[in-house]
């Protein structure tokens, strides 16, 4: 009988270990994000044994990754009702809670699952972290000070040091997130992850020479670990982007670093998408129409392929059903719609206002798509950085109005790498559209948006000649003569300061500013309009408008 016993305990220690060695394997491959491999390990872990509630917590986490709300609560919900770590399922609904803006309620979750908690234990405290970070607005404050409450009692943990890695990197404290990271790999060389973050703290230091050898050691440790790869993959386009002459050649081993990544994780619907938002920033809208059509064999209902294919469809030049499907996708209340939606939207919008045979613009159309790209920059600033390129295409056709309208959101953001750039095309496209042959008056509001545009870039640029003169131009058509003056003498004063070649080069507008600098003095000082009259004449003898103004003034 005793032996029976015995052994029915060692039976019972070995299933034990067996399904605690499963459980972290499943981690593994939640690391590694091979997310359907690990869904199909903790869902037999589940079937094997139901109430193992940890199991159930990192499945609902796995969901919560991959954006599948309802599925994660499912079993968040089961995992309460287990014996194993049932608790941790607090902690996922509180995450969800977050996700809903309820902050209340994710607090009370928390205390939930660190309720009568063994006074040795962090697991939770590091749980409900990750949590805070991984919320749709993360909380990397928040994070830290939950994991400062592990520290008083495990300070070497390696998942704590991991986890304040990803914390400080997160509220962009760089130097205790490398320390972090480093004391994590040197506790527990197994968290590969921590040793591929060094690399990308490099990364975002624009260091990326030493963020590729970085991932080197990380793959010459585990040639198999599938993250590294998509982190080399993001390191050489941002490396590409700095360097424009190596963009092609580094942008093609972007491309394919991420096809090794995805070939070491799964083919899924969820990694898909992933690998559609790189092709997106990659700008290779080629493959992700390919992505695109794949997702749809997959699965034809996901709402988020209907984004891809409206991204692909416009870029590809398929405009009614780029906007057929961004619209179908925007009109779902259940879909989380991004800043970058309604930017193609209105871009759609434009493309389809813009008749290129009739050279003829839908105001009504083109003023819908106006209205979406305002939307677009409303929800992030950053998009105004799309928009330079299409102000300058309607620039180029002269269709000014039109361009100012992009320019003038664009200029809405200080911050903006084309802001100065974008200021003087504004200036310019209110400019050239107010002295067009058809307008009988005009839009004296407008003239003053330029007249400050114009001034931005002289604040920031004195320099930049042009800028003077069209601001002159300018505030001729508002009828400011003496701010006309001013700004034609600052233009004289700046490129006679560059010097004679620069003069030489610039004649006509040289006369163009004497004329109309003379003409200014000619009814309140005679003899300074004579002197700019014969600075005219010195440049070019025979000009009408100087001699026949100076015949008038004898």
């Amino acid at each position: 009988m005793n032996k029976f016993k015995i052994f029915s305990f060692i039976l019972l220690a070995t299933a034990t270990v067996g399904k605690a060695q499963d459980l972290e394997q499943a981690k593994k491959a939640i690391d590694a994000e091979q997310y359907e491999k690990a869904k199909s390990m903790l869902k037999s872990l589940i079937q094997a044994k139901p109430g193992n509630g940890k199991a159930a917590f990192l499945l609902g986490n796995v969901y919560l990754k991959q954006d599948i709300q309802d599925s994660a609560k499912i079993f968040f919900q089961k995992g309460l009702t287990g014996t194993d770590g049932a608790k941790l399922n607090y902690i996922g609904l509180g995450q969800m809670d977050l996700n809903a803006n309820n902050a209340v309620a994710a607090q009370a979750n928390f205390a939930l699952a660190t309720k009568d908690i063994k006074k040795k234990d962090i697991e939770e405290y590091v749980y409900i972290a990750k949590a805070y970070m991984n919320a749709d607005k993360p909380d990397y404050k928040s994070a830290i000070a939950t994991l400062n409450k592990a520290k008083a009692i495990s300070p070497s943990d390696a998942n704590l040091q991991m986890a304040f890695g990803d914390a400080f990197y997160g509220d962009k404290n760089q130097n205790e997130s490398y320390a972090a990271y480093r004391n994590a790999f040197n506790t527990d060389n197994t968290l590969i992850r921590s040793k591929m973050q060094l690399g990308v703290l490099l990364k975002g230091a624009k260091a990326y020479t030493l963020a590729v050898k970085a991932y080197d050691d990380v793959i010459a440790t585990d040639p198999n670990y599938g993250p590294v790869y998509r982190e080399l993959a993001e390191t050489y386009y941002y490396w590409g982007n700095n360097e424009p002459k190596k963009y092609s050649e580094y942008l093609q081993k972007a491309l394919g670093y991420y096809e090794k990544y995805m070939s070491l994780t799964d083919y899924s619907l969820t990694s898909r998408m992933r690998h559609a938002d790189f092709l997106i920033l990659a700008k290779d809208y080629k493959s992700l129409e390919v992505e695109a059509n794949k997702m749809k064999e997959l699965d034809n209902v996901n709402p988020r392929i209907l984004r891809y294919l409206g991204y692909s469809a416009y870029e590809n030049g398929n405009t009614e059903l780029a906007l057929k499907s961004l619209q179908d996708f925007i009109a779902n209340p259940s879909n989380k719609v991004i800043a970058r939606d309604y930017m193609y939207l209105g871009l759609i919008k434009l493309k389809k206002a813009n008749n290129l045979e009739t050279k003829t613009v839908d105001p009504a159309t083109f003023e819908a798509g106006v209205s979406d790209i305002k939307k677009s920059v409303e929800m992030e600033i950053s998009m105004t950085n799309d928009l330079s390129e299409i102000g300058k295409k309607l620039y180029e056709q002269k269709l000014f109005k039109e361009a100012a309208a992009i320019y003038e959101i664009a200029t809405t953001n200080p911050d903006s790498k084309n802001f100065l750039l974008d200021n003087f095309y504004l200036g310019n496209s209110i400019y050239f559209s107010n002295t067009k042959k058809d307008v009988v008056k005009v839009d004296l509001v407008a003239l003053q948006k330029a007249d400050a545009a114009f001034g931005r870039v002289i604040e920031a640029s004195p320099t930049t000649q042009d800028a003077y003169i069209f601001r002159a131009r300018t505030n001729r058509l508002l009828e400011n003569d003496e701010m006309m003056t001013k700004y034609y003498e600052e233009y004289l004063r700046v490129v006679t300061e560059k010097g004679p070649e620069e003069v030489a080069k610039n004649k006509a507008k040289f006369i163009e500013s004497y004329n109309l600098i003379a003409a200014n003095y000619a009814n309140s000082d005679k003899a300074k309009a004579k002197e700019y009259f014969n600075k005219t004449l010195a440049l070019d003898p025979t000009n009408q408008y100087a001699l026949e103004s100076l015949k008038t003034l004898k």
